[in-house]
C-alpha cells in the first residue's frame, strides 16, 4: 500500500510501505514508527510503474493542483486497486451550519471540490461507496462535528479544517456570531439538512 497525500499519517493502515506527502510541516508531525515518507506531490510520484498492489488517497484530491495528472500517476504506479476518499459537494453544501451560517466556506468548497463523476471517469471506471460520518467521529475534517456543533466555535478546531482555515476568520466571524445565538437543529429531523451531513464523503474505488 502506498499512501498519497499522507499528511501526518492519521489514516494509514499497517500495510502501508511508503507514504507520499509534499508538506514538511505534515511530515514533521508523523509519529515514530510510521511508514517511511517521500516528500513529493501526487502529480509527480517518484516511484516506478506498477510498484504497488494498492494506493490510497484520502481527503487529499481537493488539494492537488492538477487532478488529471495526479490520478494518472496513481494509475501508473498501481497494479490492482486505487481507493480515493473525498466528499460529495452536492450533499456537504447542504450541511446546516454551512448553508445557513457559513456560505463563504461553501463557496470555497464549490470551487475546489472534485465531482464524483469526473473522478470516476479519470480512474477509468470505479465503484462508488457512501461512507457515513458517525456522530462521534474523532477526526476533525469539515463535517465531523455535525452532532457537536459547539466544536466549530473553537478556533483550534477551525484551524485544523481546511474549509474553514482557508476561508479565513474575518469571513467566518458574522456567521459564527449568529450560530452562537441559535441552537442546532435536531439531528435527523425533516426540517433540517443536518441528517445529510452523515454521508458527506464518497469513496471511489478504481476498478
Amino acid at each position: 500500500m502506498v499512501n498519497i497525500g499522507a499528511g501526518t499519517g492519521s489514516y494509514e493502515p499497517p500495510q502501508t510501505v511508503v507514504a507520499v506527502e509534499p508538506s514538511p510541516v505534515m511530515i514533521a508531525q508523523r509519529p515514530a514508527g510510521s511508514a517511511p515518507v517521500v516528500r513529493a506531490v501526487a502529480e509527480a510520484i517518484p516511484l516506478g510503474d506498477d510498484c504497488a498492489d494498492a494506493t490510497m488517497a484520502l481527503l487529499t484530491v481537493h488539494h492537488w493542483k492538477d487532478l488529471e495528472a495526479g490520478i494518472a500517476e496513481l494509475r501508473r504506479i498501481t497494479r490492482r486497486r486505487i481507493v480515493v476518499l473525498t466528499w460529495d459537494q452536492s450533499v456537504t453544501r447542504r450541511f446546516w451550519l454551512l448553508e445557513e451560517y457559513l456560505p463563504e466556506a461553501v463557496a470555497l468548497d464549490d470551487a475546489r471540490a472534485t465531482g464524483i463523476d469526473r473522478l470516476c471517469q479519470l480512474l477509468g471506471g470505479a465503484r462508488v461507496e457512501t461512507v457515513p460520518v458517525p456522530h462521534d467521529c474523532t477526526d476533525g475534517f469539515g463535517v465531523a462535528y455535525w452532532r457537536r456543533p459547539e466544536a466549530y466555535l473553537d478556533p483550534v478546531v477551525r484551524a485544523g479544517m481546511s474549509i474553514l482555515a482557508q476561508t479565513g476568520e474575518e469571513a467566518l466571524r458574522p456567521g459564527l456570531a449568529g450560530s452562537r445565538t441559535t441552537s442546532a437543529p435536531a439531528a435527523g429531523t425533516s426540517a433540517t439538512p443536518n441528517c445529510c451531513a452523515r454521508r458527506p464523503s464518497t469513496a471511489a474505488t478504481g476498478c
